[in-house]
């Protein structure tokens, strides 16, 4: 069974950092492209970043580009964020999300929750001082 769990989240001050995971299973990750989502109280879901399949190509929100990295390790099955340079308006609950397809290979997929699959239950990212 398909399942991707995200973890890493927790209360941070602003300014600081936080890696988070997102770890899968039940498939092979060489042929899903990734997403990072993320839910304010309040408000809809967004998208944050998203990585191609081969890991080659990345797509990041305007409001997180220069502070957020995704990276992926297929062989571990994982998908990671690194976010930097953390703002209070960067608090949510974070998911990840994976959508198969051969054309994710060289380019990631849109920042549209549209275009997934499959959800993780989400990790809490809380920004404050």
């Amino acid at each position: 069974q398909l399942q991707l769990v995200e973890s890493g989240g927790g209360l941070v001050q602003p300014g600081g950092s936080l890696r988070l995971s997102c770890a899968t299973s039940g498939f092979s990750l060489d042929y899903y492209g990734i997403g990072w989502f993320r839910q304010a109280p309040e408000k809809e879901r967004e998208g944050v970043s998203s990585i191609s399949s081969s890991g080659g190509s990345t797509n990041y929100a305007d409001s997180v580009k220069g502070r957020f990295t995704i990276s992926r390790d297929n062989a571990k099955n994982t998908v990671y964020l690194q976010m930097n340079g953390l703002k209070p308006e960067d608090t949510g609950v974070y998911y990840c999300a994976s959508t198969l397809g051969s054309r994710w290979y060289l380019h990631p997929p849109q920042l549209r929750a549209d275009e997934y699959d499959h959800w993780g239950q989400g990790t809490q990212v809380t920004v404050s001082s």
